[in-house]
């Protein structure tokens, strides 16, 4: 069940930082902020889970 927990995380990490490349094409920062965030949360809970699976 972790490993599942971490591939989604590689993928909301891997989404954020499309996110964020994708964004700078556009004026507005909106979808780079969003990519931001994304891939901050997805590296916290990353980091949650590694501490607690041992």
């Amino acid at each position: 069940m972790k490993y599942v927990l971490a591939v989604v995380a590689l993928l909301a990490v891997a989404l954020g930082v499309a996110g964020i490349v994708l964004g700078e094409a556009d004026d507005s920062p909106g979808l780079q902020l969003l990519g931001a965030l994304l891939v901050v949360g997805a590296v916290g809970c990353g980091v949650r889970l590694a501490r607690r699976g041992g």
